[in-house]
């Protein structure tokens, strides 16, 4: 058919060329100019969470940027983009044996009031990540007030000394004072002579989830379901024992820890929200 003339194109679709030179010389509203630019600036704030954050946290982020957007109008435009949070899969196996000898510790998690400092109360836990060359475990610690992972070990093995590497490495790296809080299923490796000791040298305290409830540790099943969510862990693609110790690696230090966002800490990162001024602080100065 070849290139027509403007005017034969108009009078095919039955417009005016008046109305067409109109068209085309129409800028776009103020309302699209700023959807452009608030979409690349969502591009970049997806992109800088590793394609994990939905529109609740990357509001957050460019709120912080001074940025301000409502959580419907960042929604629209991640959809328009074909942007979207990383959604939880499957869960974890089971890797907490307590029919054991050992006496369980009482639920002093529970009794305590909420804290309001770093090291105070500490959460752990045991997973396991399927990979190409069988079972890789996982202990963490958390800090219960800020949710920052203070300790954590990788290891072929279920045995009580990966427990034990990540309280090694949470002290070192926290020194804490002693009476601090440290609370964990009623599994074996918390439970044992060694572990029990390895606490009580450390002047801390003991406490443990009731038999069977899970929401006992709900802090640290949460942070199971992200990381394996948001590292890709859970999708059955299976690495070596080695790589997926480095993707744990990066995660935790290099993302989790500094950078990741938390609703229940107000959209900060755990380093953020343990950098901020206390009460305490305010009042000295």
């Amino acid at each position: 058919m070849g290139v027509q003339p403007v005017a034969v194109l108009c009078e095919i679709l039955q417009v005016s060329r008046s109305g067409y030179y109109r068209w085309l010389g129409q800028r776009p509203t103020k309302r699209r100019q700023e959807d452009a630019t608030l979409a690349e600036q969502i591009a970049q704030s997806h992109a800088g969470s590793r394609q994990n954050y939905g529109a609740p946290r990357i509001v957050a982020d460019l709120n912080d940027q001074g940025v301000k957007i409502s959580k419907r109008r960042c929604a629209r435009l991640m959809k328009e983009k074909g942007l979207r949070g990383r959604k939880k899969h499957r869960r974890r196996p089971r890797t907490t044996d307590s029919r054991h000898p050992h006496p369980p510790a009482p639920n002093l998690l529970a009794q305590q009031a909420k804290p309001t400092g770093p090291n105070q109360s500490w959460m752990t836990d045991l997973t396991c990540i399927e990979t190409g060359e069988g079972w890789l475990y996982l202990a963490a610690i958390l800090d219960v007030w800020s949710r920052l992972v203070v300790g954590w070990a990788c290891g072929p093995t279920l045995h009580a000394s990966l427990a034990l590497a990540a309280l090694a490495r949470a002290r070192r790296h926290r020194q804490p004072p002693p009476g601090l809080l440290h609370h964990s299923d009623r599994g074996v490796q918390y439970a044992c002579e060694d572990y029990r000791q390895a606490l009580t040298e450390a002047g801390m305290v003991c406490s443990m989830s009731r038999k069977g409830n899970c929401y006992d540790n709900a802090a640290m099943e949460s942070f199971w379901s992200t990381l394996k969510t948001e590292t890709g862990l859970d999708a059955g693609v299976l690495i070596s024992r080695r790589a997926a110790e480095l993707i744990v690696f990066d995660y935790i230090e290099g993302f989790y820890n500094r950078s990741r966002r938390h609703s229940s800490l107000g959209y900060l990162s755990p380093v953020a929200f343990e950098k901020q001024p206390t009460k305490k602080d305010s009042k000295a100065a």
